[in-house]
């Protein structure tokens, strides 16, 4: 099996109005990109809009509305998310950070690496992915756990996340091309981590796939 065929089947399968949203994550191409990758870890996103309507309540509309309230404030505000006090600071700093690098969110997604993004604390490889992917249009795929335990049940194994992530973004794009017209290598890994999301989350129940999941999983396997 080569990437092209799981993102193939899931896109086949898969529940989602693409043409509202080409890039699934919500608030593509912006801050709150930033501030969701901190607060979705270890959590819900349904909880992380929780927070985002509190923030929104008390008029933050930028990262320097974050990086100006106190730690304390903001933990209150994130509560929903949980780990709140953690991720306060973390999120202060990460903000302040940036600001202090690059002056504004405008010319942090145009110059931000990689490096960067992973030397801050509190920021791990799914976490820097998802800020590149969606909030910099950057051409990368987000490996998750969801993805992993795709791998599991295919019994695929892999050294290391870049490894993963590299078998992924080995696709045949005129496959691809073919089922979804031409897009942009952003948009494809973006679509490609948003299929692999939203199928998961209908279809793997606790721990285990469902009946449907397995089968779907032990046809393209072969």
């Amino acid at each position: 099996m080569r990437s092209e065929d799981l993102f193939l089947v899931l896109n086949k399968e898969v529940i989602f109005d693409f043409k509202e949203n080409p890039f699934w994550w919500p608030d593509y191409g912006s801050f709150w990109v930033v501030i969701g990758a901190v607060l979705t870890q270890n959590t819900k996103w349904e909880n992380v809009e929780k927070s985002f309507v509190n923030l929104k309540n008390v008029g933050v509309q930028s990262l320097e509305d974050v990086a100006n309230l106190s730690e304390q404030n903001l933990a209150n505000l994130i509560k929903p998310s949980g780990f709140y006090n953690t991720k306060a600071k973390r999120l202060s700093m990460l903000c302040k950070n940036i600001l202090d690098k690059f002056g504004s969110f405008e010319e942090f997604m145009k110059n931000v690496s990689r490096k960067w993004l992973i030397s801050q604390k509190g920021l791990g490889f799914e976490s820097v992915d998802s800020i590149l992917c969606y909030a910099c249009s950057r051409d990368i795929m987000v490996v998750d756990k969801y993805t992993f335990r795709i791998f599991e049940f295919l019994d695929f194994t892999f050294e290391s996340y870049d490894e993963a992530r590299q078998w992924l973004e080995d696709i045949d794009r005129k496959c691809v091309y073919k089922a979804v017209g031409s897009i942009s290598d952003n948009e494809l890994f973006a679509r490609y981590h948003g299929l692999i999301v939203e199928f998961c989350k209908s279809h793997l129940k606790g721990a285990k796939f469902d009946d449907f999941a397995l089968s779907l999983f032990s046809e393209i396997s072969i």
